[in-house]
């Protein structure tokens, strides 16, 4: 990040009308945000590695206000795979949430997968955007892998942004990469060791009972840190599952692209069968308790290690898993025209901006032009007469001699 960063207007606004909650849940605490109607099932955003809660704010103040429920987490400093799938539980447990949909990018895409193959019951869905299947790529690319746990700050933090692309940028990607080397910087050392050591833990996605047609994989086509073979590996296990392409978008398509992904999100969400209640959106209460008032629909079930009704095994018996996803409607199409509507402003946006840079520069060379015309037609006469002069007197001199 160069020079000195300023907080996006938005961001401030985010900052000023969603509150942050920590809990604490054994030794662990957790942060999270938290709005939307509460009768709707939550849509739970994990980060990566160097994401925050607070890298979704564009997903919880755009999907807050259509009427869904959306919750964004820290990853708390936990140290392995089976100890993050506990303290996840444990905290789901402490808010009172038992059937969720699953957002995660990179590393958290990674993570919510583990949970829906060890907690079936509670993971309704899944969203996975520029993530893997499993960590031994990244565990043999770092050789000090065994004494992560020790490596100081900085070391941790040069790692972490090394992996981030480099080089010329559009202004929303290179906007996007600026927002999260902020939030590193928020991050202590415990923290991005515990996150590193996840990468360097040598782990796999074991088969989920969760049917394909409820996993919906994004990921952008332009680069990011993740190879694209570890998302071809995703895109085989998952052959059914539906797609949605970013042309371009970066690592954080969530910030740098926020329209389509947003868009992409809310489709997920219909075709899954969660209904939204715009009805009961509602502004911040000065309590800091947000969202709108609503009894919970997440009922404790039985413990999770029964399979999820909708990987063909018997269904639950709560009124959520006799459901079934809601049906394709006009409604759900009109969604579909209203992306390719909004990716076209987007190319017109650009075209537009082309013109006006081309027309901007074609104006400068016109005004640097008659600027140096206008320097040598005015100095021109004056240098001749100079030089007259000088010839002039250079002659008199040699006649006197």
């Amino acid at each position: 990040m160069k020079g000195v960063y300023s907080a996006p207007g938005d961001y401030i606004h985010f900052k000023s009308q969603v509150p942050l909650h920590k809990i604490p849940i054994g030794t662990k605490q957790w942060r999270y945000y938290d709005f939307g109607p509460k009768v709707v099932p939550p849509l739970i955003c994990l980060p990566g590695t160097a994401g925050t809660a607070d890298v979704y704010y564009k997903q919880i103040m755009s999907l807050s206000m259509k009427g869904y429920r959306v919750i964004s987490v820290d990853i708390p400093c936990v140290w392995n795979h089976q100890e993050w799938i506990q303290s996840f539980e444990k905290f789901l447990d402490a808010i009172d949430v038992h059937h969720i949909h699953l957002y995660g990018t990179s590393l958290g895409g990674f993570l919510a997968q583990l949970f829906a193959q060890h907690r079936p019951r509670r993971v309704k869905s899944l969203i996975l955007s520029n993530t893997f299947l499993e960590t031994s790529r990244f565990s043999a690319a770092m050789r000090w892998a065994p004494i992560v746990g020790w490596a100081p700050s900085f070391l941790l933090k040069r790692y972490i942004l090394t992996g981030i692309h480099d080089g010329p940028q559009e202004p929303f990607i290179a906007d996007s990469v600026d927002f999260v080397v902020s939030q590193v910087e928020t991050l202590s050392r415990d923290d991005l060791a515990s996150r590193l050591a996840f990468t360097v833990d040598n782990a796999s996605v074991g088969p989920l009972l969760l049917s394909d047609s409820l996993i919906t994989i994004m990921d952008t086509n332009d680069y990011s840190s993740i190879p694209q073979e570890l998302k071809d590996q995703l895109g085989e296990r998952y052959p059914a599952a539906r797609r949605a392409y970013l042309k371009t978008g970066g690592d954080f398509p969530f910030l740098s692209r926020p329209d389509e992904v947003n868009l992409h999100l809310q489709l997920h969400l219909r075709r899954v069968g969660v209904e939204a209640k715009p009805d009961l959106v509602r502004t911040i209460p000065k309590d800091g308790s947000g969202g709108s008032p609503g009894k919970e629909n997440d009922e404790k079930k039985d413990h999770d290690d029964q399979p999820n009704g909708h990987g063909g095994n018997p269904e639950s018996t709560s009124k959520e898993s006799q459901s079934p996803p809601a049906p394709e409607s006009s409604e759900y199409h009109g969604l579909y025209d209203q992306l390719l509507s909004s990716a076209k402003v987007i190319s017109i946006g650009r075209e537009d901006s082309t013109l006006m840079k081309d027309q901007l520069i074609l104006a400068t060379g016109v005004l640097l032009q008659l600027t140096w015309e206008f320097f040598i037609f005015s100095l021109l006469p004056i240098y001749v007469c100079s030089l007259y002069i000088t010839e002039n007197n250079v002659w008199k001199f040699r006649k006197l001699v």
